[in-house]
């Protein structure tokens, strides 16, 4: 049996320096778009390693560090976990904490794409990416962008 998913997780805004911003649409959700996301591996695993993991299998962008950094903006939030997704937590678990990151890129960046995970990518100017968002708190985090680069 496959172990129950840790209810923390990262959430990586890939952007350009003009603010275009990437979205991926889930394989298992046509229609539903998103930044990078996913849960911690182990418990006590670093959220910047998460991050750093979760940009490459969802994307194949390698943050360097140096050309490509992560920025932790220090900020998390929590949020309900959608019912259809529960089974995948512990018995009881609801609640899911999300840790901010974000990532400028070259807009010339390939981006290869887990095909079990996502379908499709776009770059998007900030604010419509937000809008085709289908979590509210990707949503918010690609509305706070601006000031997280300036």
């Amino acid at each position: 049996m496959k172990p129950y998913k840790i209810p923390e997780s990262v959430l990586v805004v890939i952007h350009t320096a003009d603010l275009q911003v990437l979205l991926i649409e889930r394989a298992d959700r046509p229609g539903f778009w998103q930044s990078v996301t996913g849960s911690i591996d182990t418990l006590g695993e670093p959220f910047i390693d998460a991050a750093r993991r979760e940009l490459f299998e969802e994307t194949g962008i390698v943050a360097d560090g140096e050309r490509i950094a992560l920025r932790d903006w220090q900020l998390s939030n929590i949020y309900t976990i959608y019912p259809e997704w529960r089974h995948r937590y512990a018995p009881g678990v609801v609640e899911n904490t999300e840790h901010i990151f974000s990532v400028e890129v070259p807009r010339d960046t390939p981006i290869m794409l887990s095909p079990r995970e996502h379908i499709n990518h776009a770059w998007l100017p900030h604010l419509e990416a937000a809008d085709k968002c289908f979590s509210s708190s990707n949503a918010e985090a690609i509305l706070l962008l601006p000031r997280q680069t300036g």
